[in-house]
């Protein structure tokens, strides 16, 4: 396990290792049954047993992760496999057929091992795996396929994006670039023909979130090929490919988005104004879709790995937005305001004072910020990853459409950095005390520190170093923006109301996801509970609300992962006491990647228990 440790009586490699088994055994819960085996000859006939049993399941979870890659290039790209670099998916009801059945195939010869048989360390590696192939075949059983993009996702949004995310290296990388550009014409038809289907099947998008989609779409359809955000790879290429090759390149490329990228994108624009946006549902709830109770229910299940009910999810919320709002009001108090807390948070969306005075302004008080983080990360983690991360505004094909930031992962490769983007759009609703709390979720110690750190766990499988569990990762990222109260930040008693506003956000989620997607809210009434509770712009709150229109269920990540996260520290603080390390937890935390919640909750309690 390659890792730059900060403390010197760190475990070494090997002990690493071994502590990392030990870590895995308790997350199973199955601590006990080591102390259990006899001691006799019988040893050697269930050790026998355990490797039979885990050869045969790691023979599945590779055909299975080989299948998934292989049927998705681009996905594979992502995770630094590039021997699919010149292709595209296959996007059609047939392959996703296909992919279910064998999907089955797969869950069919899981089920059918016994898992008391397999060695300990890869009783958590089957839960993952097991778990990820239900998941995808529930997706598939609701036909969430018929529904590939969102208001501000979907492959017409991602695909200028290649040129960040795939290796652009060698003449061979420049000719798997291009013959992807070559192929985006029928990757585009493909979407639409799905589409279509989900048109005749009634799982469309609702048409209050497609108002604008036209901005993501009309930017790529460009009289001069040259002014294609597909040619700015080949403005400049690397100085070990000739002169020669170079000008084939370009004008390669040049044909690629004259014949491929602007008709794909032409014809996407019109089947999106003459078809399917008119046909898109006028209700804004899950519900209304086919199986769409029981859909969204799964929904909930998926994207906080907990078996709760929406009713309960909604409850939660509201009992976090009393919490957070009493804290806000106190607050808002402080610094001298005597009425409520409403006309509070409007004069601050009103105040010049917090106002950008310019997108490179913004961008040097994120990075300032970012700069005073890092140096504050050895108090808080004895691991940091090696890969680095970088700044840089979101697009501005994409800017309108989305939110105050993202992160973009580095691919598995580490041939880049990942990148905090930021959206530099309408800079009168990027509100400077926001910031803070915002830097410190996308990067670091939020999204980047999380994300690298895993795809360095070089001791796991693929599928473990590349597993996207929502709770997981959003709860992370949302508990790291708490850890800046505990390095210096949020002094400024308005970047502390940030920091709330930006908590109270993500409990007004759990409330409005489950309201508008099974207890019947209209998008107004969204609108207006998040406007009365959060200081966000009001131009970020209807981005937001739509997004979870769009989007059912992923929302509810944030908060259900970071009340996890922050229960766990709670009872390991009150049980250990004096002998309790934040690093240490820390590193329990992150050391085995993205897991389910229950699985972490786990893991957190038998370390407790070993301290």
């Amino acid at each position: 396990m390659k890792r730059f440790y900060h403390d010197p009586a760190t475990l070494t490699h090997t002990m690493t290792a071994a502590f990392v088994a030990l870590t895995i055994l308790l997350a199973t819960g199955e601590l006990s049954q080591c102390y259990a085996q006899p001691v006799n000859d019988a040893r050697g006939k269930q050790s026998a047993e355990a490797n039979a049993a885990d050869a045969r399941f790691r023979a599945i979870a590779d055909a299975w992760w080989e299948d998934a890659v292989k049927r998705d290039p681009l996905f594979a790209t992502a995770t630094g496999d590039n021997r699919w670099n010149d292709k595209l998916p296959v996007v059609s009801i047939a392959a996703y057929a296909a992919r279910a059945e064998q999907l089955r195939e797969f869950q069919s010869e899981l089920t059918s091992l016994d898992v008391e048989q397999l060695s300990l360390g890869q009783r958590v590696n089957y839960a993952v795996v097991r778990r990820w192939i239900e998941t995808e075949l529930a997706e598939h059983e609701y036909q969430a396929d018929l529904i590939p993009i969102t208001n501000r996702e979907g492959f017409h949004i991602f695909f200028p994006e290649l040129r960040n995310q795939m290796p652009l290296r060698s003449l061979n990388d420049y000719h798997n670039y291009i013959a992807r550009l070559k192929g985006f014409a029928e990757y585009s038809r493909q979407h639409m023909e799905l589409m279509r289907a989900g048109i005749a099947a009634g799982m469309t998008l609702p048409s209050v979130v497609m108002q604008r989609f036209r901005e993501s779409i009309e930017p790529h359809i460009v009289d001069d090929a040259d002014a294609s955000l597909f040619f700015e790879p080949l403005r400049k290429l690397p100085a070990t490919i000739s002169a020669d090759d170079a000008e084939e390149l370009r004008a390669a490329a040049r044909q690629a988005i004259r014949d491929s990228i602007v008709p794909g994108y032409r014809d996407f624009l019109t089947f999106m104004a003459d078809e399917y946006v008119p046909a898109c549902r006028s209700s804004v709830g899950a519900s209304s879709l086919p199986q769409g109770r029981a859909f969204y229910r799964h929904r909930v299940r998926r994207f906080t790995t907990l078996d709760l009910t929406p009713e309960e999810v909604h409850a939660t919320g509201m009992s976090e937005v009393k919490r957070i709002r009493a804290e806000m009001e106190t607050l808002a108090r402080r610094v001298g305001h005597e009425g409520s807390l409403e006309e509070f948070m409007s004069a601050l969306r009103e105040d010049t004072r917090f106002h950008p005075a310019s997108a490179d302004a913004l961008l040097k008080e994120a990075a300032l910020i970012l700069k005073r983080v890092d140096g504050k990360l050895p108090q808080l983690f004895r691991v940091l990853p090696r890969t680095p991360y970088g700044l840089q505004p979101i697009p501005d094909y994409v800017a309108p459409a989305t939110t105050s930031a993202y992160y973009m992962p580095p691919p598995g490769d580490g041939t880049r950095a990942g990148y905090y983007c930021l959206n530099t759009f309408d800079l009168k609703s990027r509100p400077l005390y926001e910031l803070e709390a915002l830097s410190l979720h996308e990067a670091v110690p939020g999204h980047h520190l999380q994300i690298a750190l895993q795809q360095e766990l070089s001791d796991l499988p693929p599928y473990r170093r590349f597993a996207e569990f929502t709770a997981f990762v959003e709860g992370w990222a949302l508990y790291a923006e708490r850890l800046g109260l505990e390095i210096g930040f949020y002094e400024d008693p308005y970047s502390d109301f940030g920091r709330l506003t930006y908590e109270m956000w993500r409990a007004c989620r759990l409330v409005v996801d489950t309201g508008i997607h099974y207890l019947g809210w209209t998008r107004e009434q969204a609108i207006r509970f998040m406007e009365q509770n959060t200081a966000l712009s009001l131009h970020n709150i209807r981005a937001e609300v739509d997004r979870y229109i769009a989007w059912p269920g992923q929302a509810l990540g944030y908060k259900m992962g970071e009340l996890q996260i922050r229960r766990l520290r709670a009872d390991a603080e009150q049980s250990l006491g004096a002998r309790f390390d934040v690093r240490e937890f820390h590193d329990i935390v992150l050391r085995n990647g993205a897991l389910p919640l229950d699985v972490l909750e786990r893991n957190v309690r038998d370390w407790i228990k070993t301290k």
